[in-house]
């Protein structure tokens, strides 16, 4: 019943809008408390920011730097509130932390003009994975233009090493786009979605520096891909649509003006 109940919740969230993901997240832990913790590790919610008042940097929330009610800051390695007992990845796996935070920093800057990143590591067993958190919030209406949007990228990556210096990199990609305008001629309109794509790749590697540029290239690829996808797919479609329904509407127009000067001749007509 329990596998039942989490698909049936699965589904009725695909089928939600959004950008009330929260809303409903919140409504369904409610109503089914016993699947709190496969919802909250199924759904992917946007990502939230907080700041960390040692480095005097922002950093991005998520499950994978949280450890009770407290959240690890990638910058200072430390837990806000602080937590005795908390969970730190090992010393190599933290170099491997530090030098793919930089990486992204710099990568967000150059590709986004800016917004919040993340990377967290942790150890598996013999292996270890990684998390990349990108967070771009960009508001027009400061510009006199009613447009906001949200860009929110997780890309999970697990690493199996294994002999001779190779590795087999496995990464789940998630991006949660949401654009929302206002205005006298269009009225409110919301779009809002999200996107999951899985790639597999072996490289070579030798210590920290090689699986940053590992995991570092296979982000790139990926986001790339995912970029297109929503533009050509999802934001085509969309455009599809309202040029459909736009011409439905014209013709409507087109159709009652046209009645309505043939009801007017007939009129004259018949009064001559």
């Amino acid at each position: 019943m329990t596998e039942k109940q989490l698909s049936c919740c699965l589904d009725l969230m695909r089928r939600l809008p959004p950008s009330q993901i929260e809303d409903n997240l919140a409504g369904l832990l409610d109503l089914v408390p016993d699947l709190t913790e496969d919802l909250l590790s199924s759904i992917d919610q946007p990502l939230k920011v907080a700041y960390d008042a040692v480095s005097k940097k922002d950093y991005l929330l998520c499950d994978y730097n949280r450890d009770a009610d407290s959240y690890r800051s990638p910058w200072s390695n430390k837990y806000d509130p602080p937590l005795s007992g908390a969970c730190y990845p090992s010393s190599k796996l933290r170099d491997i932390e530090v030098q793919a935070n930089e990486i992204f920093e710099i990568y967000l800057n150059l590709y986004f003009e800016g917004g919040v990143s993340s990377v967290y590591c942790w150890d598996l067993d013999d292996n270890f994975a990684a998390v990349v958190l990108m967070k771009k919030t960009q508001d027009q209406s400061k510009k006199g233009q009613p447009m906001r949007g949200t860009w929110d990228s997780i890309h999970v990556v697990e690493v199996k090493l294994g002999k001779k210096d190779k590795a087999v990199y496995k990464l789940t990609s998630t991006v949660m786009l949401s654009i929302e305008t206002d205005n006298d001629n269009t009225g409110k309109v919301n779009l809002a979605g999200s996107l999951t794509r899985q790639d597999e790749k072996e490289y070579t590697f030798n210590e920290v520096d090689t699986h940053c540029v590992n995991i570092g290239k296979m982000v790139e690829d990926m986001e790339s891909k995912l970029r297109q996808t929503l533009e050509t797919i999802y934001f085509g479609k969309t455009k599809e649509v309202v040029n459909t329904l736009r011409n439905a509407t014209g013709n409507s127009e087109l159709e009652k003006r046209k009645n309505l000067s043939n009801q007017i001749g007939s009129a004259i007509g018949n009064r001559g």
